[in-house]
């Protein structure tokens, strides 16, 4: 039976996507083979992060008990978790969630993209500030659909140049969700704002995280 390493489970809003402001289950997974430089739960990454194991049905349990119905599977990167896909394929058969994988943009998609009812997929792509740019898996971009996001995580121009020259190539606006979202603390949202306008980013959405403005930046479990 595989045992996977969650860090926390809490309920809360979503901070972040397509259903920010909208109840949600987090399941937070331990590990992540990057290390961006504004990482927010490297706590979670480190090798010695309390966590405990838990099989796919009391995962599955747990989700059910709590009553709520969207489903949001972090980290960390869930996907390296072993046998993930096996949690997937139980969370997605439940025909009463909607389940969200947050991926960091170095995992190729194609293995987990044949589940029926397939969870979304919100993929990090990392820029230049996050110093992992160069891990990026850009098959995915062949995989992804409208039921998917693609975040960007700027924390200056040169990322924002960077990622409408990714919006571009990749023809992302009309295909998937997009967002742009400030590093928390090192960019004005209002940059950004003015960045969009400059070049007309019709279809893009500015997110910002409600998690952190609604409690302290820095609180676990929310």
């Amino acid at each position: 039976m595989t045992l996977y390493n969650v860090v926390e489970k809490f309920t809360s809003i979503n901070g972040e996507g397509v259903r920010a402001g909208q109840l949600a289950v987090f399941i937070r997974f331990k590990d992540c083979n990057l290390r961006c430089s504004y990482c927010d739960t490297k706590w979670a990454n480190a090798e010695n992060a309390p966590h405990v194991q838990m099989s796919a049905q009391e995962i599955y349990g747990y989700i059910k008990h709590t009553g709520i119905k969207n489903v949001t599977l972090t980290g960390g990167e869930p996907l390296l978790q072993e046998n993930i896909k096996e949690l997937l394929e139980l969370i997605c058969a439940d025909r009463e969630l909607y389940c969200e994988i947050e991926t960091n943009g170095s995992i190729y998609l194609k293995p987990f993209s044949d589940i029926e009812n397939r969870p979304s997929f919100t993929m990090d792509h990392k820029l230049m500030s996050s110093n992992m740019k160069e891990y990026m898996c850009i098959e995915n971009y062949h995989i992804l659909s409208q039921n998917d996001t693609v975040k960007f995580v700027v924390g200056g121009k040169a990322d924002l140049n960077d990622a409408k020259a990714i919006i571009d190539e990749y023809k992302l606006i009309g295909r998937v969700n997009v967002y742009i979202s400030p590093v928390f603390g090192k960019i004005d949202p209002k940059e950004i704002v003015e960045f969009m306008l400059e070049n007309k980013l019709n279809g893009v959405n500015l997110q910002l995280q409600l998690h952190k403005f609604i409690w302290n930046p820095n609180k676990r479990g929310v």
